[in-house]
């Protein structure tokens, strides 16, 4: 059980009988008991649960054409899809840093 010998189990025992104490212990295992039986009852209607239960395989996604480049080779019957950029699309530029002393060294 658990790799644990006779001897371990008999060590573990010996240890909680001297830190709880015998008016104790039977209220622990009592109590660990029960909680046990609990585990297993929830775990096994648990079980029973997913077996009732059908599992429906689900469908992939259906792929959307969400480009207009994929639209337009799909109507024109290619399978070879271009990366366009929009026309209308600016290139990003640097803010322009401005010119003359920037106020941080000692003026002349």
């Amino acid at each position: 059980m658990f790799g644990i010998g006779m001897t371990e189990l008999l060590v573990i025992m010996a240890v909680a009988l001297v830190v709880f104490g015998p008016k104790r212990l039977p209220e622990l295992a009592r109590s660990l008991g029960r909680a046990i039986g609990e585990f297993r009852h929830a775990s096994n209607d648990l079980r029973q649960t997913l077996s009732e239960t059908p599992v429906a395989p689900q469908a992939p996604p259906a792929a959307s054409p969400t480009t207009p480049a994929v639209v337009a080779a799909q109507s024109a019957g290619s399978t070879e899809i271009e990366d366009k950029a929009p026309e209308d699309a600016t290139p990003e530029q640097e803010p322009k840093k401005p010119s003359g002393s920037s106020g941080s060294g000692p003026s002349a």
